[in-house]
């Protein structure tokens, strides 16, 4: 279903969805990123890519499984925390971010079904908006099979169109969306397929980065997996996490007991996100860490990106955002680190 919104009519649509927790790029602090509004007038899509993607909300950073009480002479008693259940709406999500989720469909509802993921992700609808330019001057998704109007995982895909919008419902989700709201659309004619085409094609020619012969890569990576380059790039890495925190497709997590100091004694279970760059990611408890210096945790992170999920599920888990590029504070450029590894073995 393809339809017209005049662009001044956006607050309008968002102001039927009252009974939802609506989300919207917000600018603060010299940033954007993802934030409750209060107000339809608000929503922005006129926005960079933002600091961190919708990952948080179907995964947030820090959430409680349960939480209990011991105290002596009964046993522990628990209560399970199961994640609110309440429709989500995400406004602005770019197609490298929907595509994001696709990937973690993958880890969290496949094989084995993770409630707290697949609750919160069934009632969050993704409203897309497709790049017309460039959010980030680090943007590769052409490079990984993306797109800048790329419609996976998404509901709705949204593209500016003078002063309209056209508007692309993709599930039923999506559909629904717009059902106390079917006055403010029109509908798409010819010129404005037409239109919509010409700006997804133009938007293709503007992308900043690239990767050549991207298919090459897992069987590159695995060749060198003891290449010197490794150590070179690592060497500036400062082990802080921003390049997996900010990354639409990391899932790493810790799971920990936050338990209080007084009696009863109350405390939570708690899973907080996690990174492979961190020293004790993997270490055993017999204080064997496999992956012991910097050069082996950079090379696991790019090669769970370009190697081992495709050899799972035939899909690279980077989706070309650019995130971990722009905001290492050491200029580690995932990009160059695969082309030097390919170039120099």
């Amino acid at each position: 279903m393809e339809k017209i919104l005049a662009k001044d009519s956006l607050s309008k649509w968002v102001a039927t969805l009252e009974a939802a927790d609506v989300y919207s790029p917000v600018f603060e602090d010299n940033q954007w990123n993802y934030e409750i509004i209060d107000d339809p007038e608000k929503v922005r899509l006129d926005h960079a890519l933002a600091v961190h993607s919708p990952k948080k909300v179907v995964f947030p950073q820090r959430e409680v499984y349960f939480e209990f009480t011991v105290k002596t002479g009964i046993p522990p008693q628990f209560v399970e925390v199961q994640p609110e259940e309440k429709k989500t709406v995400v406004f602005g999500v770019r197609p490298c971010d929907g595509k994001s989720m696709m990937h973690l469909d993958k880890v969290f509802d496949d094989d084995f079904e993770d409630t707290y993921y697949t609750r919160r992700r069934n009632q969050t609808v993704l409203v897309g908006i497709a790049c017309a330019t460039p959010p980030s001057r680090n943007c590769f998704c052409t490079s990984v099979n993306g797109s800048p109007a790329a419609e996976e995982g998404l509901d709705i895909l949204m593209t500016e169109l003078g002063d309209n919008y056209f508007v692309k419902f993709l599930t039923d989700r999506g559909k629904a969306l717009a059902d106390n709201a079917e006055a403010l659309f029109t509908d798409a004619n010819d010129a404005d397929v037409q239109g919509v085409a010409k700006v997804h094609e133009e938007a293709i020619a503007k992308m900043p980065r690239n990767i050549e012969k991207v298919e090459e890569i897992p069987v590159t990576l695995k060749e060198n997996f003891d290449s010197p380059v490794w150590d070179q790039e690592a060497m500036r890495c400062i082990e802080c996490g921003i390049c997996t925190f900010l990354c639409p497709t990391c899932h790493c997590f810790d799971i920990a007991d936050e338990v209080s100091n007084t009696y009863p004694v109350e405390g939570k279970r708690v899973r907080t996100w996690d990174t492979c760059q961190f020293p004790d990611f993997t270490m055993h408890s017999s204080g064997h860490n496999p992956r012991n210096d910097k050069a082996a945790r950079l090379r696991q992170r790019v090669a769970h990106k370009f190697q081992y999920f495709v050899e799972n599920f035939d899909q690279y888990l980077c989706t070309g955002c650019g995130r971990c590029i722009t905001d290492c504070p050491v200029g580690i450029d995932i990009i160059d680190v695969v082309n030097k590894v390919r170039s120099h073995g």
